[in-house]
């Protein structure tokens, strides 16, 4: 006959019981985990945007958060769907959170365009670029090489500070290889302002440009590539009496 020792009895009722514990945490665990990620029982109800945005198109952003997170409130991943908001082209910044139980809120920075760069993007005010459709802005078109955005957007804005006061803008701005500006302004007139001091040479413009205005000729072009002086190309008769029939 086996006698039992009442010591080890106690020990292996005792690992029982504690795998029985164990194994009844795990279980209860799953299921609770289960629970949470279903998306039936703890949805995101409210996707709330805010912030100054015109050209976000809020729904169709919705509902690419919804697809690309399926899952419910605790399932939903706050920098997945950041990263997914400022990768869209008419999104400078974004801040993403959770708000329980069911909201998820978005601020949004929308850029600001303020130029066409080389007819194929849009520039903010900072001299980034940005892939966004820019159909029906009126907006001043720079061109320039790669890298010099930022280069060519403080030359136009230091340029149209002196052309405002005339009531003149800028309609395109052009920097070449070598970093020589040219400037198309919104009277057809053209400026060759060289590589240096071109805000010197401007200036030069903005001083005589009265005095060429007054001229029964209407102004071409401006070359200003010299120390002193100006050349003036003039518009000939036969294209004003063309613009005119067209």
């Amino acid at each position: 006959m086996i006698k039992l020792n009442t010591k080890s009895v106690q020990f292996w009722s005792g690992v029982v019981f504690l795998l029985l514990v164990l194994t009844g945490m795990v279980a209860a665990g799953i299921k609770t985990y289960e629970w949470l990620q279903d998306e039936q029982r703890m949805p995101v109800q409210v996707v709330d945007f805010s912030g100054d945005y015109k050209h976000v198109d809020v729904v169709k952003l919705e509902k690419l958060i919804r697809r690309s997170q399926p899952g419910s409130f605790f399932s939903l991943d706050v920098n997945e769907v950041y990263q997914l908001v400022e990768a869209q082209p008419w999104i400078y910044r974004a801040s993403v959170r959770k708000q329980w139980p069911n909201k998820l809120k978005i601020y949004l920075v929308e850029q600001i365009p303020v130029a066409q760069w080389n007819d194929d993007m849009l520039l903010n005010p900072y001299g980034e670029t940005f892939n966004a459709a820019g159909e029906g802005l009126v907006l001043p078109k720079l061109f320039g090489p790669g890298g010099s955005e930022k280069t060519a957007l403080e030359g136009y804005n230091a340029m149209q500070s002196l052309l405002v006061t005339m009531g003149i803008s800028i309609r395109e701005l052009s920097l070449s290889e070598r970093f020589a500006w040219q400037v198309e302004l919104n009277n057809d007139v053209q400026l060759n302002l060289g590589r240096q001091e071109f805000i010197d040479r401007l200036q030069r413009f903005v001083d005589i440009y009265p005095l060429l205005a007054k001229q029964p000729k209407q102004v071409r072009y401006v070359d200003l590539r010299y120390d002193t002086g100006l050349a003036v190309g003039w518009v000939d008769e036969t294209e004003n009496n063309n613009k005119e029939e067209s």
